[in-house]
């Protein structure tokens, strides 16, 4: 059964080594017979949320950026992956903005239940990606039909390019495939 799935590249460096992830991810899906979109937030004016709860009363932001229609891509879908580089051991600082954003999904009619994971850092250690996961697991955890599916870390990946060839390109298109 085909399924809408959203993979959301939060890296601002153009051609990163999470993007090729989330590229490798997309491909899968799609190759798998999924509805796939991607966005970039490259180019993506997102504020920071002023905690004014508007959202709850509203069900979507009251700041009028690029955050509202992603948001509301990330309602409609049923599966969301994050690509993420890892920046002092957490989840880039845009991601974590998009999320707070996203505050207006809490008591909403989502239908995401799978969310995934892709990170890449220069940091090799296997628990590099411990603290950002952990970070998205907090959001995912107010979502109560919502649940983490998988993650990929590439590391020992820094420079543009760098991650071509790393085994975490297929794993990523695996993990799409099996969606």
């Amino acid at each position: 059964m085909s399924k809408n799935v959203l993979v959301i590249s939060t890296s601002l460096r153009k051609n990163s080594n999470s993007e090729a992830l989330a590229d490798s991810f997309a491909k899968g899906a799609e190759e798998a017979g999924h509805h796939v979109e991607k966005i970039t937030l490259r180019d993506k004016k997102i504020a920071f949320c002023k905690g004014c709860m508007a959202c709850m009363k509203l069900k979507e932001c009251v700041m009028k950026d690029d955050a509202v229609s992603i948001t509301a891509r990330m309602h409609d879908a049923e599966v969301i992956a994050f690509a993420s580089p890892i920046y002092y051991y957490e989840m880039c600082g845009q991601m974590k903005t998009l999320l707070d954003r996203a505050n207006s999904l809490y008591d909403s009619d989502y239908k995401f239940t799978d969310i995934y994971m892709l990170t890449a850092a220069a940091e090799d250690d296997e628990h590099t990606p411990d603290r950002a996961v952990g970070g998205l697991t907090g959001w995912i955890d107010c979502f109560p039909r919502a649940s983490l599916k998988g993650t990929v870390f590439a590391g020992g990946v820094n420079d543009e390019g760098e991650i071509e060839g790393h085994p975490a390109i297929e794993k990523a298109y695996e993990m799409g495939g099996r969606i």
